[in-house]
């Protein structure tokens, strides 16, 4: 009887000892069985990287009533999505105003936007508007645009460039340091060293 009261009191004394040690054991299974938070995954930055390319191709754009607004044709395309713009090689866009009247442009290479009313060309650039019959009646002589970069906004008839640039318009001819044509406005602002050559038209004498 007394060993087993002397049991008693030896198991007594541990008890708390060994409750601690089994809450040990169990907080320590309970972390190793909590799934852990995974890092919030880091979001790839945007590349400037082609999601589709296009080769010895045309592409025709028309407006709501089904008129032909632009022809885009060119040896290679590459679309980039980060910009949703077009790089162009060896392009020509054939584009149609309101009126009907055509704008042709070229460059060894152009980016321009998905309807291609705002496109920048690099290299032997041209833009040539066809002669035209005015409000008047009378006809206008073809316009053109040459030079090394020229911004060509297509559906507001408006033509830019930082760089020199030369402008025909029939016999005539001008050349600047850099220029802001707007076509439906008439206005022309030409900076730099600008020169200009006037021939007169001696048939409407």
């Amino acid at each position: 009887m007394k060993l087993l009261h002397t049991l008693w009191d030896h198991t007594t004394l541990y008890l708390p000892v060994l409750l601690m040690g089994v809450l040990a054991m169990a907080t320590y299974w309970l972390v190793r069985s909590t799934p852990t938070t995974s890092a919030p995954e880091t979001v790839a930055p945007v590349q400037h990287l082609p999601d589709y390319f296009m080769r010895k191709f045309g592409v025709r754009t028309y407006d709501a009533n089904g008129q032909l607004k632009s022809h885009v044709m060119g040896a290679e395309a590459r679309h980039f999505p980060d910009t949703d713009r077009l790089e162009i090689d060896q392009v020509t866009i054939r584009s149609y105003n309101e009126q009907g009247r055509l704008t042709t442009a070229t460059a060894r290479q152009a980016i321009t936007n998905g309807d291609a009313s705002e496109v920048q060309l690099i290299g032997q650039a041209q833009v040539v508007r066809a002669a035209v019959l005015d409000k008047s009646g009378q006809m206008q002589p073809s316009l053109s645009f040459h030079g090394e970069f020229l911004h060509a906004f297509m559906n507001t008839e408006r033509i830019k460039s930082h760089k020199p640039v030369q402008l025909t318009r029939g016999k005539d001819r001008f050349t600047a340091d850099s220029m802001d044509f707007d076509n439906l406005e008439q206005v022309m602002v030409m900076n730099g060293r600008v020169r200009g050559q006037l021939v007169p038209n001696l048939t409407a004498q």
